[in-house]
């Protein structure tokens, strides 16, 4: 940040006192300007024994099979985010279940909350940031044609719970190299 939003005045970026990280500080006003990881809330929709996947329609990793999800909004729960996330890429209205992974990424400051859901019919269909949309059986999985890493850790978590019949919260601390910086 180079300039306050409350003031337009520059800032300078150092430990304000009684603080323990630099943060972005308004030399005019005085405001601390603090920023905080991105929250990406999403579902993973099963129906019978199968997982709704959704192959991107966007960049980053255009044409890569991701699970429904993305950035909350403002003025949502998390909940919320993850079944709007999952009717605007996916089509599909499931019935969220439980909160099943929770995935921090500390170098992009990104933290991942999947909840488990439940699709009762077969409606769904790609929405405008999905190139197609499919339920897969563990065993059709693409796995070599994966978007992220979070989906991948999120997709063995389900093959191994889904083998044992019991879904448990699982959470998971991931070292991310942006895509930007991959080569």
């Amino acid at each position: 940040m180079n300039f306050c939003s409350n003031c337009g005045v520059a800032t300078t970026r150092r430990v304000p006192d009684g603080d323990n990280r630099p943060r972005d500080l308004c030399e005019g006003c005085g405001t601390i300007h603090y920023q905080n990881p991105k929250i990406i809330a999403g579902c993973v929709v099963l129906r019978e024994q199968k997982v709704l996947l959704c192959r991107r329609a966007i960049e980053p990793r255009y044409g890569l099979w991701t699970l429904p999800a993305g950035f909350m909004e403002n003025g949502e729960t998390v909940a919320q985010a993850a079944l709007r996330e999952t009717w605007e890429e996916a089509g599909a209205t499931p019935d969220l279940d439980q909160l099943y992974v929770v995935t921090s990424i500390p170098t992009i400051s990104q933290v991942y909350m999947l909840y488990l859901a439940y699709l009762h019919d077969e409606h769904f269909a790609s929405g405008p940031e999905s190139l197609e949309t499919r339920l897969f059986a563990m065993d059709e999985i693409p796995w070599d044609e994966l978007a992220f890493h979070t989906v991948r850790d999120t997709l063995q978590c389900l093959k191994n719970d889904l083998v044992e019949g019991v879904f448990t919260l699982h959470t998971i601390d991931r070292d991310e190299t942006p895509i930007s910086a991959r080569v």
